[in-house]
């Protein structure tokens, strides 16, 4: 079976239909979603050039229709994908592959779908399609990703725990990517904390890479959610990881590097934070490590200094004092000055009306970035000043 996604990333271009999402979302059953698991069953199309191809066909069952000549119209599409895309039905099986999700307790999460994490579709290459294994919660909006290198230090290894537990404790979701050394050790804080923490695997979920981390795996399913966006069969390549770093930093308010040589798969990810405008911050090491040699560029290079998780909580301006829970009557709106907020708080506060109000609408005239906003609602949905509605929208409490 092919996999999903072929590691296809060179089609980027700036289209806000990409990410700009629908008025209302719900949760989608698999065999409604049979024509776009067909496409993307294709070798060769990524989300990106999905996109393209909806743009200029209109729908997927639009495309799976169209001719080779009419197919390759589009940039990007040459002659072999275009043959691939129009033998798509005939020789594609997604209802098999619908069902090894079910006999398996995997969910398969579509990008217009209601479940489909906020922070990841805003990015400007979202996966299409998530296979997951537990499940996301709006707590989840406020999430860090800790990274590093594999081949880790006790001192690295003992950071990564430290700050995943701090963090949990503090409301964060810790997302990594189950690898061995920083990764693993990120996860085991989080849990170790009573936390929540998602795990994004270069490979399918039924294919689980390194295979000594399936305990972990299981906690972590137990305590959040395992996700990928390969077919459940896909086998880890060298391709597969980069891919995936994309999708942990997209996932995330904020990228942490511990531990982190000069050559570094987390230094990709760091990378693909900056690019999605998210936070990066680094734990400095021995000056004399090579596995310290990365984080101390990066924060050379302008990455926030973390000793602590009060740096990281006191960086991100919103999230201070996530803990605080104020009591108030349901229906009694208060000024935000009566509540102690800062400048965005109050912003996104004032948005929210005591009517279902469109989050995609807060940040269109809220002046703050998509993932600012979203940060903030979590706050004040933990200071219990909101709450969150059906299809996208919040409520003032």
């Amino acid at each position: 079976m092919n996999t999903l996604f072929d590691g296809h990333t060179g089609d980027r271009e700036n289209d806000d239909s990409i990410t700009s999402p629908p008025e209302s979302r719900r949760h989608y059953e698999s065999e409604e979603l049979i024509p776009e698991i067909t496409l993307s069953m294709v070798g060769g199309v990524g989300s990106m050039l999905t996109q393209r191809l909806i743009n200029h066909f209109g729908d997927v069952e639009s495309i799976l229709a169209a001719s080779e000549s009419q197919l390759q119209a589009v940039e990007g599409i040459g002659s072999k994908i275009a043959k691939s895309i129009s033998l798509a039905r005939s020789l594609c099986n997604p209802e098999a592959l619908i069902a090894q999700c079910r006999e398996n307790g995997i969910s398969l999460i579509a990008k217009k779908d209601a479940r489909y994490p906020e922070l990841l579709r805003k990015i400007h290459d979202p996966p299409v399609f998530l296979f997951v294994q537990g499940e996301f919660k709006p707590a989840d909006d406020l999430a860090i990703a800790i990274v590093g290198t594999r081949h880790t230090t006790h001192y690295g290894r003992t950071q990564a725990e430290r700050l995943a537990a701090e963090l949990s404790q503090s409301g964060f979701t810790i997302v990594s990517g189950l690898a061995r050394g920083i990764d693993g050790a990120a996860h085991r804080g989080a849990l170790a904390a009573n936390g929540r923490t998602i795990a994004v695997l270069g490979s399918g979920l039924l294919n689980l890479f390194p295979a000594e981390h399936r305990q972990l795996a299981d906690e972590v399913t137990e305590h959040g959610a395992l996700i990928s966006e390969y077919v459940p069969d896909q086998r880890p390549d060298k391709g597969t990881f980069p891919q995936r770093n994309r999708i942990v930093s997209g996932l995330s308010l904020g990228v942490l590097i511990v531990e982190a040589p000069r050559k570094s798969g987390a230094l990709i990810t760091a990378s693909q934070a900056g690019e999605q405008g998210r936070e990066v911050f680094a734990v400095p090491g021995p000056v004399d490590h090579e596995s310290s040699r990365g984080c101390h560029r990066l924060i050379r290079d302008g990455a926030i200094l973390v000793e602590s998780a009060d740096d990281i909580l006191e960086h991100l301006g919103p999230l201070i004092k996530p803990a605080q829970h104020p009591k108030l009557d349901t229906g009694t709106i208060r000024h935000p000055a009566e509540l102690q907020l800062n400048e965005p708080e109050t912003t996104v506060l004032q948005l929210v009306g005591v009517s279902p109000t469109p989050i995609d609408t807060i940040i269109v005239h809220s002046g703050l970035l998509p993932h600012q906003v979203l940060a903030t609602l979590g706050v004040l949905e933990m200071r219990r000043l909101i709450r969150r509605g059906e299809a996208n929208t919040v409520v003032r409490m």
